[in-house]
């Protein structure tokens, strides 16, 4: 499936959907580094109050880190998920016009196989029809 231009292109295509959350989960990531690495230069200097002050900070930009970071993974995958449906049903269509085109009885996938000869391979075909298809 990777050798297919529409992977790629699905590929392009949820980068590009989810760039600002992915941006901002990444900020916020930043966020938490900066405050941390603040705490262990300043830390000796600062009372307590502003201690705890930015503990407190640092525990709720890891939370909303964490809940933001788990939503993005879930829609992300989501769509992922979606879109790979939408490629193998086009794989499937694939495999189906070269299986009646060239009077196959059976087609099997390669990982099922433990020896074919290599001329049996249909894979380039395959990627060729469903570069073919949109």
């Amino acid at each position: 499936m990777k050798q297919l231009p529409q992977s790629a292109a699905m590929v392009q295509a949820l980068n590009a959907e989810f760039k600002d959350e992915t941006a901002e989960v990444a900020q916020i990531e930043k966020d938490i580094k900066y405050y941390q690495e603040k705490q262990k230069r300043d830390g000796a200097l600062m009372s307590e109050k502003e201690k705890e002050e930015l503990n407190q900070q640092i525990a709720n930009l890891f939370q909303n880190y964490q809940t933001k970071g788990k939503a993005l993974q879930q829609k992300i995958q989501m769509r992922q998920n979606e879109e790979t449906n939408k490629i193998l049903a086009l794989v499937r269509q694939a495999v189906n016009n070269i299986a009646e085109s060239e009077k196959f009885d059976v087609i099997v996938e390669q990982k099922a196989v433990v020896f074919a000869k290599p001329d049996a391979d249909l894979t380039s075909k395959v990627v060729e029809q469903v570069s073919k298809l949109q």
